[in-house]
């Protein structure tokens, strides 16, 4: 089954989603290989399904904010992290997902402890599973002017108020100053 999601009216976010299922994990890699030089283009993957998204500036936009206020608020506090960006984190023949920031506390690590998705368009929480298949222990989701928190407990997700990684970080000021669009007045909203 494939699904194809338009694009919204010419004042909303200009990103696009196409679904396909029933793809195999080579045809996957395939795929991925083909849009390997092409910016803007994510490609994720759990158990046959194949996700295509392309970016909009909104999002790109977020993203950036996101990162840069979460790392400037991890040096000032003096958090040792590892910025592991939004590289392609895989379970062979079950899962793959690209994080739009991701990070590793302490030291380096194949999988991230903290990974970060955007979401404008569609997709937000039902990607838990592919991070739930990588062993990732939080994933936040920024989506309409919030960010929801979710730390892997056992064998399963649950929603936090606070992440375990970054405890007295102001979940709702990071969310409100990731929205502005100049990144200075987004800082200095952040800072207070």
């Amino acid at each position: 089954m494939t699904t194809l999601i338009s694009t919204p009216p010419p004042n909303q976010s200009t990103e696009q989603r196409f679904i396909q299922t029933g793809v195999s994990w080579s045809n996957f890699k395939s795929i991925q290989n083909g849009f390997a030089e092409k910016p803007g283009v994510r490609l994720f993957y759990y158990r046959g399904e194949l996700e295509i998204l392309s970016t909009s500036p909104e999002h790109e936009i977020v993203k950036g904010n996101i990162g840069f206020l979460i790392e400037n608020y991890m040096v000032k506090q003096e958090i040792d992290f590892v910025g592991t960006g939004s590289f392609s984190l895989e379970k062979e023949d079950e899962a793959s997902a690209q994080a739009d920031e991701s990070y590793c506390f302490g030291e380096q690590k194949s999988i991230p402890d903290l990974a970060i998705e955007v979401v404008i368009t569609s997709g937000g929480t039902n990607k838990l599973r592919r991070y739930k298949a990588l062993g990732v222990k939080e994933v936040w989701f920024g989506e309409d002017g919030v960010i929801s928190l979710h730390y892997l407990e056992g064998s399963d997700y649950q929603r936090v108020s606070q992440s375990r990684f970054l405890p007295n970080l102001d979940i709702n000021l990071l969310a409100q100053c990731a929205a502005i669009t100049s990144r200075v007045q987004a800082v200095r909203e952040f800072r207070g």
